[in-house]
Order: C-alpha cells, then sequence, then structure tokens
C-alpha cells in the first residue's frame, strides 16, 4: 500500500498559491494515472487505485495546512497504512523555487503542515518531497498564500511532471534511493 499525501489548503481562495503546491502535485500524479480526487473520506479528498497488485491512495486533506496530521492519521487508519507507507508532498519556503528534495524521514521543519503530520503520527520516519519555492523578498505567511504568477505556474510544470512520474517508478519499484537520486 502507498499513501501519497498533498498538503494545501482547502477552497477557492487557496486554489493556485504557493502554499497548495502539495495539492496541484497529488492532482497532477492522479491525473497521470487517469484518476480524479474527488470522493471525501477521512477528512480529505482522495482516491484509491489499484497498480501492480497494489493499493494506491492519494488525498488531499481537507483540514486546512496547520491540521493535515488529524487527516493523515485518519487515512492511515482506514486503510491501514503504516509510517513507512506514507509520502507527504508540499511547498517549501526554505529551498529554491522550482527545485525538488525528497527524503526518507525528517523533522517537520518550518512548515507547519509537516509538523502536524510529525507530531500526530509520532514519528519522523514519514517519505517526504519538498516543492521549493524560496528567493522571496516578500514575508513568507503573506508569500506562501499568495497567488502562483502565470510565469511561475509555467515554470513550476516540468518540475510538478518530473516529481509525478519519480513517484509513479517508486510505486512500482519501491526504491527510495532511487527516487532520491531522481529528484534531488
Amino acid at each position: 500500500m502507498v499513501l501519497i499525501v498533498g498538503l494545501g489548503n482547502p477552497g477557492k481562495l487557496y486554489e493556485n498559491t504557493f502554499h497548495n503546491l502539495g495539492f496541484l502535485a497529488v492532482d497532477l500524479l492522479a491525473k497521470k494515472l487517469n484518476k480524479e480526487i474527488k470522493k471525501y473520506d477521512c477528512q480529505s479528498l482522495v482516491t484509491v487505485l489499484q497498480r501492480n497488485g497494489e493499493k494506491i491512495v492519494i488525498a488531499k486533506p481537507t483540514t486546512f495546512m496547520n491540521l493535515s496530521g488529524n487527516a493523515v492519521k485518519s487515512l492511515c487508519a482506514k486503510y491501514g497504512a503504516t509510517p513507512d507507507d506514507i509520502f507527504v508532498l508540499y511547498d517549501d519556503f526554505e529551498i529554491p523555487r522550482f527545485t525538488l528534495r525528497a527524503r526518507a524521514f525528517g523533522s517537520g521543519g518550518t512548515h507547519n503542515g509537516m509538523k502536524s503530520v510529525v507530531s500526530v503520527l509520532g514519528t519522523e520516519s514519514i517519505k517526504r518531497i519538498r516543492i521549493g519555492m524560496g528567493d522571496s523578498a516578500s514575508p513568507k505567511k503573506d508569500f506562501v498564500l499568495s497567488p502562483i504568477p502565470k510565469d511561475d505556474m509555467e515554470n513550476y510544470a516540468p518540475v510538478l511532471t518530473k516529481l509525478a512520474d519519480a513517484l509513479i517508478d517508486y510505486i512500482a519499484n519501491k526504491d527510495i534511493d532511487l527516487l532520491m537520486r531522481t529528484l534531488n
């Protein structure tokens, strides 16, 4: 089983903001797998599929960013996922824009959504892919909730495609080291 969770904030107001890069990433992943994330379950919008004989759950928590851990815990309980089965995708102000960083474990850092996931699940052993949005002179809170400019959205397209393709490969081979070499 693989549980892939994109972090973001629900609603039109936040739809194409930097803080919703995790949502944009899982939407693209689902599209590449010929699915849509639209069923409401476990405080999230989800899609469930079978691939190579394995259950794949792709989710977008609707709890708002700072409470993402509650949704992830509910998803784990319902679908039988352990922390080792989870991949969390989220924006990160601390790394340069248009870059990706994959890690097999670690703290939540400065990201409140990831801090919530780590805290509620009680472990740092959660795989994650951070999507860079740094290099802004704007105050962090104002910037992360601002709309992504059209030029930036065009530059994120190949980055998110690379991320989705790497996750599809990961689902097939479960090689976290290969995924990290591909993305980092």
